[in-house]
């Protein structure tokens, strides 16, 4: 995260405890995604929690690389496809699931872009006023095109979903991304990460309500059928 290594780990483990409760809540396969990103954030914080230690020690060079690449990778690759695809597959509505298709093509598409800029190019990251700053030699003429792109299918896929508060997790999500860039422009990914990790816990909240639903719903109908077969009694 951007303020210490302390700061990394605890966030990175009560996420993590935060994101094995979510699984727990699950009431469909096709949630198990949606669920499993608190445990994806968690890890990535933690991951960021070792860099810390060892960026001021360059005999720890081999750690540092992995560590940046586990942070960077999730951050730039997996996220730009992992929300649409988790959205998607909890999504009924068919129409809803056209747009989600679309946004996730997208989102394939920066992933496979970021991939490859992390392949060709140089990382670098430094520690900085008590941030660390990820010096990525990515082509500049790309740039806001990417970050804008990536904005779209982290958080337009929350606002698509007909799932009960996924809009506030898009609220929450884009209000985030709004005051990293503008207190902390210059350490935008660790910084918006560190947030989307700690937000990442209403996901835990959304899945307990879908439960919850889902066990009302069950109740009900299991008391209708009762009810029909007293009636043929």
């Amino acid at each position: 995260m951007c303020f210490s290594p302390e700061a990394s780990f605890a966030g990175g483990i009560i996420i993590s405890t935060i994101g094995i409760a979510t699984v727990n809540k699950i009431q469909k396969p096709s949630q198990l995604v949606f669920a499993s990103i608190p445990l994806f954030f968690g890890i990535q914080q933690i991951a960021e929690g070792f860099l810390w230690l060892t960026l001021p020690f360059p005999e720890y060079i081999g750690i540092q690389k992995i560590c940046t690449y586990i942070f960077l990778v999730m951050a730039q690759v997996l996220w730009p496809a992992i929300i649409p695809i988790s959205v998607i597959l909890m999504e009924e509505n068919n129409r809803k699931k056209k747009t989600l298709k679309i946004l996730l093509t997208l989102g394939i598409l920066l992933s496979l872009y970021y991939a490859f800029c992390l392949l060709s190019f140089n990382v670098n990251p430094q520690i900085m006023d008590y941030h660390i700053h990820y010096n990525i030699d990515f082509p500049k003429s790309l740039r806001m095109l990417a970050f804008t792109t990536y904005l779209i299918v982290t958080i337009a896929p929350l606002f698509v979903s007909t799932v009960k508060k996924t809009h506030l997790l898009g609220v929450l999500m884009f209000l985030s991304c709004v005051v990293t860039a503008i207190f902390f422009r210059q350490y935008l990914t660790s910084v918006w990460c560190f947030f989307a990790a700690l937000i990442s816990g209403v996901i835990y909240w959304i899945l307990k309500d879908t439960k919850r639903d889902f066990i009302k719903k069950y109740v009900q109908t299991n008391h209708l059928i009762n009810e029909e077969d007293e009636n043929l009694l």
